[in-house]
């Protein structure tokens, strides 16, 4: 098929908004953000459930909104809480742009989020995706959203051959979208395509006799439905040995240090450390990423764990040593530390690796108090 083919001759869409709007009616799951049309609700679930599942999106959604009610709340917060409270979603940089632009809506706004999609597109973070949810859903304009569901939907409706990643595909499956959308009731299509790709045509054993559109499906007359999207053939993820130093001064506090915010996982707290160099032992690594970081001089006392994570596009197996200071001494850095007592580090907003070494320190101590205490 040639991605610039439009694709309005393929079905009937009438038919098809119909059949969606009465199959969403039906099975629409009951979501916090679905309670009202409050923009605001609307924004963070959008944002949130960007490369998070809805039951792991759940209770922070539902936390997020006590701990900041209101678009105001959110821009008189401080970085430090808003990254604390998205702790364990990873991807920080939504919740480092959530915060940017709604400290923009106060400035420029009077703290009111606009309803014109080129508007919403202009704020730090919204790209057409967001913005399209939040103007159809909060304000009933006419834009469609295009996101990884409604991805999948399309091609297999269309049965659509091209790879989806590229540019030329993406402009044909918004035109798709765009033709197929409801624009009279566009919030709730754009529910229902997203609802659809979430509870019926998934990426595997899609549930094809249950589909509303399963008629008009091309991908589904001819049993091929998992064929579709057609991806690219991913490359293999490389893995790096990491090497971190968890510092204890003289009285057993833990230092640690807070990576830039331009950079990856910025505004998280973390224990200093880095990639192992071909060739080095991994103690090694720890005493020179140290060293680097820091300007501290450690001598390994006992390695205390080794921790397996995986992010988007690569894996660490991250090797925790317990260290000692060789002297009494302060680090030097342009990066803002602090030294810690074990408590306090469930005070911070570590990445999920350094927070699960966290829960390992906290039972080791927790257990030491209890042994002492026998």
């Amino acid at each position: 098929m040639n991605p610039a083919q439009p694709p309005f001759e393929f079905i009937n869409r009438l038919d098809c908004q119909t059949k969606l709007s009465d199959w969403f009616g039906n099975n629409r799951r009951d979501l916090p953000w679905r309670e009202s049309k409050d923009p605001y609700r609307i924004w963070l679930s959008e944002v949130l459930l960007q490369q998070t599942r809805v039951d792991q999106g759940l209770p922070y959604f539902n936390s997020f909104v006590e701990q900041f009610p209101t678009i105001g709340d959110l821009a008189a917060a401080s970085i430090d809480e808003v990254i604390k409270a998205w702790e364990g979603l990873g991807y920080y940089s939504r919740a480092r742009n959530l915060h940017k632009a709604a400290r923009l809506v106060v400035d420029q706004y009077d703290g009111i989020i606009p309803g014109e999609y080129p508007k919403l597109l202009s704020l730090p973070g919204v790209g057409p995706y967001t913005a399209a949810a939040i103007a159809s859903i909060a304000f009933n304009q006419p834009h469609a959203v295009v996101d990884g569901n409604v991805i999948r939907v399309l091609a297999r409706l269309y049965a659509f051959g091209n790879e989806v990643q590229s540019s030329s595909s993406k402009k044909w499956l918004q035109e798709a979208a765009t033709h197929l959308l409801d624009s009279a009731h566009p919030g709730d299509h754009n529910e229902s395509m997203m609802e659809l790709g979430a509870l019926i045509c998934t990426p595997k054993n899609p549930s094809c006799n249950s589909c509303p559109l399963s008629e008009e499906c091309k991908a589904h007359a001819a049993s091929a439905e998992t064929d579709y999207p057609v991806k690219r053939v991913s490359k293999s993820t490389p893995h790096y040995d990491i090497a971190v130093g968890v510092i204890k001064d003289a009285k057993n506090r833990i230092m640690v240090q807070k990576r830039p915010f331009d950079a990856m996982l910025g505004g998280l707290w973390e224990f200093p450390g880095g990639k192992k160099d071909p060739g080095e032992d991994l103690e090694t690594t720890c005493k020179r990423e140290v060293l680097e970081e820091t300007g501290l001089n450690v001598k390994v006392v006992s390695q205390i764990a080794q921790i397996k994570h995986a992010y988007s596009h690569f894996k660490i197996t991250m090797h925790a040593f317990e260290c000692e200071l060789t002297a009494q001494t302060d680090p030097v850095t342009d990066l803002e530390w602090k030294w810690l007592t074990h408590e306090q580090l469930a005070e911070y907003a570590f990445p999920k690796a350094n927070r699960t070494l966290i829960d390992l320190l906290l039972d080791e101590a927790s257990g030491t108090r209890k042994a002492e205490n026998d």
